[in-house]
Order: structure tokens, then sequence, then C-alpha cells
């Protein structure tokens, strides 16, 4: 945020700034500040930089989870432990940005993970 402004404020001047520097290639600082001692850039970065590549067991357990499944019973047929599975898919969620499991094969339905 913009020191002392409003939400709004600083979406606006993020904004003015990204629309002021269209043909910035990727990785470009668009805008860099030091506010409070703390140092903020705003740095150009394309979409498909933010794909997300799932391992083999990874998009097992993506499958299994959009077919409803609970860990017990993806561990039960993977023959893994239910532990294993939680942190499948807390790396999972990490990787997509995500926070739950309805999130998570939502992202994977419209696309949003690589092979």
């Amino acid at each position: 945020m913009v020191s002392g402004a409003p939400a709004e404020e600083t979406d606006r001047v993020l904004r003015t700034l990204v629309e002021q520097s269209p043909a910035a290639p990727d990785g470009a600082v668009v805008y860099c500040a030091e506010i409070d001692g703390f140092r903020y850039q705003l740095t150009r970065t394309s979409c498909a930089l933010h794909s997300v590549t799932l391992s083999p067991r990874e998009r097992e357990i993506a499958r299994m989870v959009a077919k409803g499944l609970p860990d017990k019973a993806i561990a039960a047929v993977l023959e893994i432990s239910r532990y294993t599975v939680s942190t499948h898919l807390r790396r999972m969620y990490a990787k997509a940005g995500v926070a739950t499991r309805a999130a998570m094969v939502a992202k994977i339905m419209a696309g949003g993970f690589g092979k």
C-alpha cells in the first residue's frame, strides 16, 4: 500500500503505473519505493509464469480428489499413509495458490495446472 493511503487509492496508483509501461518486458521493474524502511518493487510478469506443474503422484491424487475421495480412501488405494496424502495436498495447494480441495479442483478444471 502507498503509505497512509486506502486500498482503493493504492490499487489505482498501481494500475496507473502498469498501464504507463505496457511495453516493459517480463521481470522489468515498473515501480520501486522505500516506505517505512521496507523496499517494495512492482515488476511485470506474464500469466504464463504462473502455470503450475504437478508431479505424476500429485496428478494421481488430484484425480482422486476430483472424484470426491477423502484422504483416507486415497491413502488406501495408493497404499500410502493419510499424512503423505495430506503432505501432497498441502504442496499442491501452495503450488496453485489455493486453500481448499474445491478451489484446487476448480483450478484443475479451468486448466490452471500444467502437466
